[in-house]
């Protein structure tokens, strides 16, 4: 996975390290958990297609 990804997490975290990070590039968006934001390459993660994540969210409310 790039190195260059700008991963974010939810303003609503907090600093319990339990929470989600996301980054969004054209199409696709990258999940990890936050608590492996200082890993190396590798990390843990998967891909989702930008419209799933719409569907996702849209599911959570």
């Amino acid at each position: 996975m790039s190195t260059d990804l700008n991963w974010f997490k939810s303003s609503y975290s907090g600093d319990e390290g339990e929470c989600l990070e996301v980054a969004a590039r054209p199409g696709v968006v990258h999940v990890r958990d936050s608590k492996q934001a200082h890993a190396p390459e590798g990390t843990p993660a998967f891909t989702v297609t930008a419209p799933s994540w719409t569907v996702f969210l849209a599911a959570l409310k």
